[in-house]
């Protein structure tokens, strides 16, 4: 019974990582239409640590341990933080496909970052082809769009390289978060991921601050759409997603978990194709890519 209760739990959380994280570009865009970018990441990453933290608290489980704080602190502020910072900055010099299309690398950064999974990782073909077709079709997914729109700022080649390091930051943090744990967070996971969100809204906030925007929000002007897209990014993309992300690198390898890093795009097009949104041929190869480049990694070793 309890391996089959793994079983549906491991499938769950990759719903969440795989589909509800996918869902979150669409909601993160209409609540930018609202709020500033740090502030956004303030109130998400506040509130979400802080309700996933009450909760640990009054299951009586140990979350105020200092080992536990501290190394979920390292790990949060170069997993959200510096990733999603990254990000933002970025696109003041590159386009959004191009944005979208290096953060796919994200899988590639684990895959050779991976050190104490070196002997599994490269001696399966099938992951090494899964996760180089996997960034290939993501390329497919915006091969049009980059075609279409001037994709590099001048200086966008300085965006392309941050944009790369925040990469690298993200996988880091992800390695750091799954062989770096202590003893308590082992038992209590979820309360080093609220400590994660906690650290990394503390920066956000220091960023809020440094920017001077907090004078400029008319928070009575906010449209109620923004609020409501907030409310699903604090539920869904980070008390749930960004906790069954964490909870996925400690029981399965992380380059099986680092496949959403494909995923993901795949349904924000998705998404966009529901709303009216056209999707074109060559989007189509590249989401059927994708899937079979998902499989290849995830397939069982005979």
């Amino acid at each position: 019974m309890k391996t089959a209760a793994n079983r549906y739990a491991i499938i769950i959380a990759y719903f969440l990582i795989y589909v509800v994280w996918g869902s979150t570009y669409y909601f993160i865009g209409v609540a930018l239409k609202g709020l500033p970018t740090f502030l956004l990441g303030a109130l998400r990453f506040s509130a979400a640590g802080a309700i996933l933290l009450m909760l640990c608290w009054s299951r009586g489980e140990p979350v105020f341990r200092p080992a536990l704080v501290r190394r979920s602190a390292v790990s949060g502020i170069v997993l959200l933080f510096v990733d999603m910072a990254v990000i933002m900055w970025a696109q003041r010099y590159v386009s959004s496909s191009v944005v979208a299309i290096v953060a796919s690398s994200t899988a590639i950064w684990i895959m050779l970052l991976d050190v104490p999974m070196w002997r599994r990782n490269f001696r399966r073909l099938a992951t090494v082809v899964g996760i180089l077709l996997g960034f290939a079709g993501v390329g497919m997914l915006y091969a049009e769009q980059l075609g279409a729109e001037s994709s590099v700022a001048p200086h966008g080649e300085y965006g392309i390289l941050i944009l790369m390091a925040g990469c690298v930051s993200w996988s880091l943090g992800s390695l750091y978060a799954k062989y770096r744990s202590s003893a308590v967070e082992e038992v209590n996971g979820f309360a080093g991921s609220a400590w994660q969100m906690l650290s990394a809204s503390l920066m956000f906030w220091l960023c809020v601050a440094l920017s001077g925007k907090w004078d400029e929000v008319a928070f009575r002007s906010v449209p109620p759409s923004a609020w409501w897209s907030l409310l699903y990014l604090i539920t869904f993309g980070s008390l749930l997603a960004y906790s069954a992300y964490v909870w996925l690198l400690k029981v399965r390898p992380a380059t099986e978990v680092a496949t959403h890093a494909y995923v993901n795009p795949v349904v924000a097009v998705v998404i966009g194709g529901l709303g009216g949104e056209e999707i074109t041929a060559i989007q189509l190869v590249g989401l059927a890519v994708i899937l079979g480049s998902v499989l290849l990694v995830n397939r069982k070793q005979e």
